[in-house]
């Protein structure tokens, strides 16, 4: 069987974590050359955790579901992307899931082309709003300053600066917890309205991200958290960032015993257990749904709304049919 018809499929452990994307494919491709790897790593039919990767020095991490695809998956194109605001001080976007927020440093130097063959959500918002205007692909795309950012795998609401005047004005507002952040999740079981104050580290000890066991160090991580709907063994809850760490709602409710339904990296737990998911959730169920923050040129206060996107939308109303039929009695049945 040649490369081309060959497809593989691993689950990264505690052991293996570390290698790069590209060596786990020569290692799975026994006997095929760096270069014969690397074609086929640009033709986009390698994935992390579902999302298409074409960079080669990408290191994986416990947990991680690496693959090769028989066939190459299509990118996110700029006309995915809605616009919501869009001015000459800072443009705001609805992130769709699959996509990194913005470029890694190293990545920084590749031309349009290649950068559009696995695009962030930098890159599709300044060609999106660009597009308005010509419809050619320019060779170069206008600066953005990243403000914040949502996880590779969260849909949402972002904001990016245009400017880096506006920049300074925008970041200490998520800096400082002036900005409003809420998100909505779908998670496992039935949590209580809380406070979540839990510091994080890098490495709990796991090699991922997580609360120190001694609750000592780290970056302080303050989340809000309050339930919203019930739906039999899942809970759909809000939660509003008082800081920002990476993956701070996502460890924060998995160290509660709640995971996020469809993430699949801290449905394991620090002892190595896995935290069965039975939801059957398209991805992971994360959402930026507000955003609020005072507009860096005329200090107005500036509120954006985004509703569940479609694929989380119909496996939500799947979820509320299976827990109202669940609700029914027998004599309500006429058994």
């Amino acid at each position: 069987m040649t490369e081309l018809q060959t497809t593989l499929s691993e689950q990264v452990t505690t052991e293996n974590a570390g290698e790069t994307v590209l060596a786990w494919l020569r290692r799975g491709l026994a006997g095929q050359s760096w270069t014969t790897c690397r074609k086929i790593l640009e033709s986009r039919r390698v994935t992390v955790n579902g999302i298409v990767t074409v960079h080669e020095g990408r290191r994986t991490k416990p947990g991680d579901v690496v693959e090769l695809r028989a066939t190459a998956v299509r990118p996110i194109s700029a006309d995915q992307i809605v616009v919501r605001h869009d001015d000459a001080d800072l443009l705001v976007v609805e992130k769709p899931a699959g996509i990194e927020t913005t470029r890694r440093p190293e990545e920084a130097h590749w031309p349009v082309s290649k950068r559009l063959l696995q695009p962030t959500l930098e890159d599709l918002a300044a060609l999106a709003s660009l597009q308005r205007y010509q419809r050619t692909i320019p060779q170069r795309l206008p600066t953005l300053f990243r403000v914040q950012r949502l996880d590779r795998e969260t849909s949402g609401l972002v904001v990016f600066a245009r400017t880096q005047t506006a920049a300074q004005k925008l970041i200490p507002q998520f800096a400082e917890h002036t900005a409003l952040r809420l998100y909505q999740a779908v998670v496992i079981g039935s949590p209580t309205a809380q406070v979540i104050s839990r510091p994080i580290v890098r490495d709990r000890g796991d090699g991922l991200r997580g609360s120190p066991a001694d609750q000592r160090g780290g970056q302080p991580a303050v989340t809000h958290m309050r339930p919203l709907e019930s739906l039999g063994d899942y809970s759909r809850v809000e939660c509003r960032l008082e800081t920002g760490r990476t993956h701070q709602i996502r460890i924060h409710l998995a160290e509660l015993g709640h995971p996020v339904c469809g993430d699949r990296v801290y449905s394991q737990n620090r002892d190595g257990s896995t935290v069965v998911d039975a939801s059957q959730a398209p991805r992971m169920a994360l959402h930026a749904c507000q955003l609020g923050f005072m507009h860096p040129r005329t200090g107005k206060s500036w509120d954006f709304h985004s509703k569940w996107p479609q694929d989380l939308t119909a496996w939500l109303d799947q979820l509320r049919r299976q827990t109202a039929t669940a609700s029914v009695t027998p004599r309500q049945r006429g058994e």
